[in-house]
């Protein structure tokens, strides 16, 4: 009887150990994963960070300036937008706002006289648009929610608004910070972090010879992941090069095949109608039919060799008839793109994640020439050459050597082909080099046999 129950007693405990490892390997897993969602190896700093700064106190509540910086090299908000939320700690209403609004005023019925300019428990905010009156604006506002990317020019990399909270703290003490931040850029894909007290902004007068601060000071981190912005991808990437008359395609289905049956054929009349090309409300995409059914495709080309250089030429071509993209970025990881040496007709920057690595380039259009990406269609479509200069030691046209290792589009990472398709050097190429050379030097052992 001791024996058996002795043995039950071995065999609880060791169900619990093993629940127990499974309990944390589960947590373990769970944790990795949800980090690795959000981080890109390419821009390993890169979030978009948004900052309140308490600059008056009011007899029920604060004056406060939010910014809202995008840290990010690559990946900007284009139109329609950012839409910024949060939670109220307690029962705060928003008074008035300067540079965005409220999307919903909500239940103000209990107020006499003065009526809130929002009194939801959680507010949605929208930037305003260009040409609002001067009384509405604010520095950094109304540009329709739109957010440049920091790499591409950190001028426009920012948006503000100024917000008057009321029935909320009047001091550094009293004061509950929001919480439960969401932010759609324009879609989904972004996870907020907590607010977090930091030290107060110091702010430069007019002249630069005086300092002050805000009364106090609070952030929120939001990160981006692909994973969670798109069930599929949203581009791709083909291949082609002068020593092999083969081009390799996107991959078949490589952004999905749900709108297979909803997309539209290069030369249909339905093209013609009028408002074909108007977006929709909710952003659904009208393709052109494609084998690989992308919005968009990235062809890099491999088009000639010299003796000290390599050329290559870069295309980007749209395929949905709803979308242009304004301020596009292309971002390439290549070992020589640690030499370039001319960029023909993109804007260029080399990004440098790590110090000791700089094989990856930015890409973007030229302002006012090719920065906007047309729909689909005869002017859907921007491209360059890129001249650069070759590394004796580690130059070849073999196993693919000369095409890109990642791209990205707008910050979102492209399909590309697998291995074993891309274009490869014929095995003649490098006899045909021997025997021309030979060729030569025989003709001109003749030519001096003759001469003497």
């Amino acid at each position: 009887m001791r024996l058996e129950l002795n043995s039950h007693l071995r065999q609880q405990r060791y169900n619990s150990i093993a629940e127990m490892r499974f309990l944390i390997s589960a947590l373990f897993f769970l944790v990795l994963f949800s980090h690795a969602a959000a981080f890109d190896p390419l821009d390993p700093n890169g979030n978009i960070t948004i900052k309140w700064d308490v600059m008056s106190w009011t007899p029920d509540g604060f004056v406060a300036v939010v910014t809202m910086n995008n840290f990010q090299m690559y990946r900007h908000i284009m139109s329609p937008g950012w839409t910024l939320g949060w939670t109220w700690a307690k029962k705060e209403v928003i008074w008035s706002m300067v540079g965005a609004q409220a999307t919903e005023q909500g239940d103000c019925s209990k107020f006499k006289g003065n009526v809130p300019h929002c009194c939801k428990k959680t507010p949605t905010i929208v930037d305003l648009l260009p040409g609002v009156p001067y009384n509405q604006q604010f520095s950094n506002c109304c540009k329709g929610g739109v957010v440049g990317s920091w790499g591409q020019d950190p001028a426009a990399a920012v948006s503000a608004f100024q917000i008057s909270v009321g029935q909320g703290g009047t001091s550094n003490k009293t004061v509950k910070l929001p919480k439960n931040f969401t932010l759609l850029g324009p879609g989904p894909g972004y996870t907020c972090g907590p607010s977090k007290i930091v030290p107060p902004t110091i702010f430069l007068t007019a002249d630069r010879r005086r300092k002050t601060q805000a009364l106090m000071t609070w952030n929120v981190t939001c990160t981006y992941s692909q994973f969670l912005a798109h069930k599929h991808p949203s581009c791709c990437v083909s291949f082609s090069s002068f020593y092999n008359e083969t081009i390799t395609p996107c991959p078949a289905c490589a952004c999905g095949c749900e709108n297979k049956n909803k997309c539209i054929k290069s030369d249909s009349k339905l093209l013609s109608v009028v408002g074909i090309n108007t977006p929709r409300k909710d952003n659904a995409p009208l393709l052109q039919c494609t084998n690989h059914m992308c919005p968009v495709r990235v062809h890099w080309h491999v088009k000639i060799n010299y003796k000290d250089y390599w050329r290559v030429k870069i295309a980007i071509t749209n395929f949905n008839y709803r979308m242009n993209y304004t301020l596009w970025t292309l971002v390439a990881q290549h070992p020589n793109l640690n030499n370039v040496t001319q960029v023909f007709s993109f804007d260029y920057k080399p990004l440098v994640p790590y110090a000791s690595i700089n094989d990856t380039a930015m890409f973007y259009g030229m302002k006012f020439y090719n920065d906007l990406l047309m729909e689909a269609g005869p002017v859907g479509n921007v491209q360059s050459e890129v001249l650069l200069q070759k590394d004796k030691n580690t130059f070849t046209l073999k196993q693919g050597w000369a095409f890109p290792r990642k791209v990205y589009f707008n910050g979102d990472e492209c399909i590309l082909p697998p291995p074993d398709t891309y274009p490869f050097l014929p095995n003649s190429a490098h006899g045909n080099l021997v025997g021309f050379s030979t060729l030569v030097y025989s003709l001109l052992f003749l030519f001096i046999i003759i001469w003497w």
